[in-house]
């Protein structure tokens, strides 16, 4: 006697099979876009942390060097040496330095050193054709304050 299920019966032997299919495609179309989406965002993230910390350390460098002759000959160092360790090129930095009460130099004892600086992220696989690089390319931007002590020497 044949034992038959009656779920077994149900589906017509064209539709056997097709579920792994479907599995792969579905995997691949939704798979591939979460990866893209991952690392672009790890490459953004990347870039935002680099030039955080590079605005950081320059406003740090301004605020505490001896004087303005070793302010303005270290800050070249530290825009150079800083943002490689993210992934940036230095020579991509747009730096920006001011300082707070506008009418003083700029750094003076009591003022504060506001430094902006700025980057574009390039997304990954994104060709230079046309100039889709830069049109895709996200902008990152971070200002870091440093006070500047009273007894600063800026001689």
């Amino acid at each position: 006697m044949r034992r038959s299920s009656r779920w077994a019966d149900a589906a017509p032997d064209d539709e056997r099979g097709s579920a792994a299919l479907e599995f792969l495609v579905g995997g691949i179309v939704l798979l591939v876009p979460l990866a893209y989406l991952v690392v672009a965002l790890g490459v953004v993230q990347e870039h935002a942390l680099g030039v955080e910390a590079t605005a950081r350390h320059a406003a740090h460098t301004l605020a505490r060097t001896g004087g303005i002759d070793d302010t303005f000959a270290a800050l070249p160092e530290v825009l150079s040496s800083v943002p490689p360790e993210y992934g940036i090129a230095p020579d991509a930095l747009e730096v920006s330095v001011t300082c707070v009460p506008a009418h003083v130099g700029c750094p003076e004892a009591g003022s504060t050193v506001v430094v902006t600086i700025g980057a574009r992220v390039p997304l990954p696989l994104v060709p230079p054709v046309l100039g889709l690089d830069r049109l895709t390319s996200i902008p990152v931007e971070s200002t870091s304050v440093q006070k500047v002590s009273r007894f600063w020497g800026g001689t």
